[in-house]
């Protein structure tokens, strides 16, 4: 059984052919590049091609090339590469920095530091013009997963990028927890809740609603318990417990279709309650509503009997919630009623009353879950400006704004 020493000694003989093969493969990177050969294929450039050929990302494709290109006016950092002194992480970092003035220093250096702080050295000194960094600002969104999912993307100048984030790390302190989901690994969800958060604050704010307006299209049974899913206008799926949720907060439009999805009948429009109403509501409830909550940033209008179900916007028929709260009635099957003297109590979805802290005896008890759902026969009948119908396809557009 051969040794530890001899183990070694073989792996350092094959890393030492590796990277002199490697200082091969990257003269024939600046070779093929010189010859422009790439052009013969259906490549952008030849780090597009380095990509499809052989399998690697476009961003190493891309330092590859650079690196090729910059070894053949650096004769030390190229005989250090050949000989396996520099391994090809660190190779391609230092030629993004290195001059033949320099790579003697720059060799020693380099064999007694890690490959990240090269790269640090070369972020620092490679500084492109304020307008090329400006110009390689991009953001993308796509949705997948069966229209499930919602994917997004961006690349940002450093500078702009720390205004994102500290916005949402900010927001992502700030906003409630949902159950189960404390501690540090669930950061990510929180920063994603922020981002929604901050969207829906700039989309609420403009004066432009028909442009500030989200559609979804839902059956219209999705307003009722265990309904079908909606469909966001431009894509991606919506639950149908989010449906209701969005209805019950959102500005409502009932559009009735046929077969052939034309609509055939536009109910009325019904929004949020307005302006002067929201403000009478944040001043008789001040914060959240839910026992002990006490929140008073990103709250929300809740229907007591929801919307869908018949119920009126109206300051009777309202209640502060947080967004968290709202959720927990919409998604996670929560109730609440209220009784005209403003008091508020809260029901578990098994139908028990949620009573914060030790309960006296006898409260313990009182469990009746109030009426805030609507039966799935009546849906229909319930929604204002719209009529029942027997035939034809009935789909629910919700403006969210």
């Amino acid at each position: 059984m051969a040794s530890d020493v001899d183990v070694v000694s073989r792996l350092d003989s094959v890393y030492d052919r590796v990277c002199a093969a490697e200082r091969e493969l990257f003269a024939l990177i600046a070779e093929m590049d010189r010859a422009e050969s790439w052009r013969l294929s259906e490549a952008r450039d030849l780090a597009h091609w380095l990509s499809m050929r052989y399998g690697i990302s476009l961003w190493k494709a891309h330092r590859w090339v650079a690196a090729a290109n910059a070894l053949e006016s650096l004769p030390g950092l190229s005989d250090a590469f050949e000989r396996g002194r520099l391994g090809v992480d660190k190779v391609v970092e230092l030629a993004r920095f290195a001059t033949a003035n320099d790579e003697a220093g720059l060799i020693e250096w380099a064999e007694t530091v890690s490959c990240a702080r090269i790269r640090r050295v070369g972020d620092l000194a490679f500084r492109p013009r304020g307008e090329e960094l400006e110009t390689t600002r991009k953001l993308n969104y796509w949705y997948f997963d069966d229209g499930a999912r919602f994917g997004l993307e961006a690349e940002l100048p450093a500078a702009q990028g720390a205004v994102v984030a500290r916005a949402i790390e900010r927001l992502a302190r700030e906003i409630p927890v949902m159950p189960g989901e404390e501690g540090s690994m669930w950061a990510e969800a929180r920063r994603a809740d922020a981002l929604v958060a901050l969207a829906s604050v700039a989309v609420a704010a403009r004066p432009d609603l028909d442009r500030t307006t989200v559609v979804i299209h839902a059956p219209l049974a999705a307003l009722a318990p265990d309904g079908p899913n909606g469909e966001v206008e431009s894509g991606g799926v919506v639950p149908s417990e989010t449906v209701r949720r969005l209805a019950c907060n959102s500005r409502l439009q009932v559009v009735l279709e046929d077969d052939g999805g034309n609509p055939v009948h536009v109910g009325r429009l019904t929004r949020e309650p307005p302006a002067w109403m929201l403000r009478q509501l944040r001043h008789r409830d001040r914060e959240c509503r839910f026992p002990g909550c006490g929140m008073r940033a990103f709250t929300q209008a809740h229907h007591v009997v929801w919307w869908s179900a018949g119920g009126t916007t109206d300051l009777e028929n309202l209640v502060l919630t947080c967004s968290f709260h709202h959720r927990l009635v919409h998604e996670h099957g929560w109730s609440l009623s209220r009784t005209p003297d403003n008091s508020v109590r809260w029901f578990r979805p098994d139908g028990t009353r949620y009573l914060p802290g030790p309960a006296p005896p006898g409260r313990a008890t009182d469990n009746v879950r109030p009426p805030t759902r609507a039966a799935p026969a009546t849906v229909a009948g319930s929604l204002p400006g719209v009529a029942p119908i027997a035939r034809n396809p009935v789909r629910a557009t919700l403006g969210r704004s």
